[in-house]
């Protein structure tokens, strides 16, 4: 991106902002040093534009004399300074990692000198140099979450009883990108906008960015197409290992799966992370005493998988399956496909809706089937509410007991400690913010366009009462995504797929009679089709143990391979990927 000239907003000098939570850290003389070598100095002038919100990155900026303002809608009707950063410190946010296009403009308020890395050098060093990739990954990831509570990047305008604005409002929390929900119902600034872009009512939703440009009623794929988030390659249709689900046990499976040399495409159908990526803290993962936030967690994994040269694309929904000529097909919802030797099935699930009267035209205007930062902002004024007794339903207590002046914790049983961690139930406990509702369900949902309150009943006593909240989060459990399977692999009564032992009962003895075995541990009732975490039938609902079939999975890859006569091809590095090409971030020894 060459830089522009602007004329500089407001006059006076400007203070540079303090840095809160690690988002703005200063880099060491020594690491700048190191960084030199990779790049250029140059100088700059007042109100030179560095970067410009909605184009792409092309350099990773270090400041090192002079000031640069970080500026939301420069230029717009609503600029609006996100941060101002002196020497030592860098510019950019998680979007320069992940290709995606910048959220804001950076412009230089008083003049100086900065080193300009091009931004491919720059994720290859965050890869490889783990001091600097954790300080650059923790800063980025701070920024991100400043820019989503600031309501920074583009603007939905849409009704909340709108089915196609709370599909766009659950992709782009889902992705972590910064967005502002704009309700046609309730804003009045929705009426200006309107009148300005000329947009009738009946062509919202509408997404808005950088102020001028209008997409009416986009596709999820034409959304993320719009953010820079990656699309399909054409190269991409055939790949040695398809991994379908992004979350913990298929980034794993993208991990090793690439890390071994396979030509690796992983895909998902609204964004990596799964219920993972949702989750505020997890505290009992091993190797972080401390605790990681799902987002986190997701980040540093899809990061990984890039680095080993795993392809990932979001949006793709898989739609179908079929053997063909000694591989599998997957079919998308678009109407694509992918060819692949072997399959990972690691779609994971979706949430339980709860059903109850007057529930459904609130749904994502004041019913929620997760707890992010962007639900958690709309809630810092009233009492909200929690249903569920899992995990899940208590870290999302937690998560929103920062933010809500009342958290209500709902659930059906009279034991907290039936479904959930230990260690939550002692925080949840404890937490002067949360009060438990035990032996109690919810019986019907009162409001008008937005929640006002819930009548619950204690299924204990019987008795009945009328609850105030303005949010309600519904964590009852989750259904797996397997309807595209269903005519293709062997599921259980519940719809999750069958393996190992399982998968060997019912499978077609014809079928497997040439390979002279079974399905192997987490092998489906399909030869070389595999399954990991949430989806398969009979696992351990945890994050660790998802990760760790992603892992066994390619394992058992590779065994399926060296048994169809394969293993020659993947260790030689012929196949689909080039021969004598080493996988990125490997050696060849």
């Amino acid at each position: 991106m060459s830089a522009e000239t602007a004329d500089p907003q407001g006059s006076g000098t400007v203070r540079e902002s303090p840095d809160r939570h690690g988002a703005y850290p200063r880099l060491a003389p020594e690491q700048i040093e190191s960084l030199a070598q990779y790049g250029e100095r140059r100088p700059t002038e007042a109100g030179e534009v560095l970067f410009r919100e909605g184009e792409p990155f092309e350099e990773f900026l270090v400041i090192l004399s002079g000031m640069v303002e970080v500026i939301h809608d420069y230029g717009g009707l609503d600029p609006r300074t996100v941060a101002v950063h002196g020497p030592g410190r860098f510019l950019g946010e998680l979007g320069l990692l992940e290709g995606q296009a910048a959220f804001y403009t950076a412009v230089v308020r008083e003049p100086g000198e900065v080193l300009a890395i091009p931004v491919e050098q720059q994720r290859a060093l965050v890869a490889s140099d783990p001091v600097l990739g954790d300080l650059v990954l923790r800063a980025y990831l701070g920024r991100r979450s400043l820019l989503i509570g600031l309501g920074a990047g583009f603007r939905i305008l849409g009704s909340c009883y709108s089915p196609d604005t709370l599909r766009l409002r659950e992709f782009a929390a889902r992705n972590r990108l910064p967005h502002r929900w704009i309700d046609l119902e309730k804003d009045r600034e929705a009426e200006a906008l309107l009148r300005r872009f000329g947009i009738r009512p009946d062509e919202t939703p509408v997404v808005i960015w950088r102020g001028q440009q209008v997409l009416r009623n986009p596709s999820t794929a034409e959304l993320a197409r719009l953010v820079g988030l990656p699309t399909p390659a054409p190269d991409a249709t055939e790949c040695d290992l398809l991994v379908v689900g992004a979350g913990p046990a298929g980034l794993a499976a993208a991990v090793y799966g690439a890390s071994d040399g396979l030509a690796t495409v992983t895909v998902d159908a609204i964004a990596t992370g799964g219920q993972a990526g949702t989750s505020s803290r997890i505290e009992n993962y091993l190797g972080f005493p401390s605790g990681i936030s799902g987002g986190e967690l997701i980040e540093r994994s899809v990061l990984q998988a890039r680095k080993f040269g795993a392809r990932i694309t979001v949006p793709a929904e898989a739609a179908g399956l079929e053997q063909r000529d000694g591989h599998y097909a997957v079919t998308f919802a678009d109407g694509s496909e992918s060819e692949a030797d072997t399959i990972v099935l690691a779609s994971g699930v979706r949430y339980r809706k709860l059903e109850v009267p007057g529930i459904e035209p609130l749904e994502g205007s004041s019913v929620y089937y997760a707890a992010t930062l962007h639900e958690a902002n709309l809630c810092r004024m009233d009492p909200v509410a929690v249903v569920g007794g899992g995990n899940s339903a208590g870290q999302g207590a937690l998560f929103l007991a920062g933010y809500a002046p009342k958290v209500y914790l709902i659930l059906r049983s009279g034991d907290l400690g039936k479904d959930m961690s230990r260690y939550l139930t002692d925080q949840v406990e404890r937490h002067p913010k949360i009060e438990v509702l035990l032996h109690t369900e919810v019986r019907q949902v009162l409001g008008d366009g937005v929640l006002q309150s819930l009548v619950l009943e204690d299924n204990f006593s019987g008795d009945s009462r009328e609850l105030p909240a303005r949010a309600l989060f519904v964590f009852i459990g989750a259904r797996p995504h397997t309807e595209w399977l269903k005519d293709m692999i062997a599921l259980d009564a519940k719809g999750f797929v069958l393996t190992g032992a399982d998968a060997r009962a019912v499978a077609d003895r014809q079928l497997w009679a040439p390979l002279g075995r079974g399905p192997l541990m987490l092998e489906t009732t399909l030869p070389g089709v595999f399954a990991a975490g949430d989806v398969r039938s009979g696992s351990v609902k945890r994050v660790a143990s998802a990760s760790g079939e992603g892992a066994i999975a390619v394992r058992l890859v590779h065994e399926h391979q060296a048994q169809e006569g394969n293993l020659d091809r993947v260790a030689t590095g012929a196949g689909r990927r080039a021969a004598g090409q080493p996988a990125p971030g490997q050696s060849v020894s």
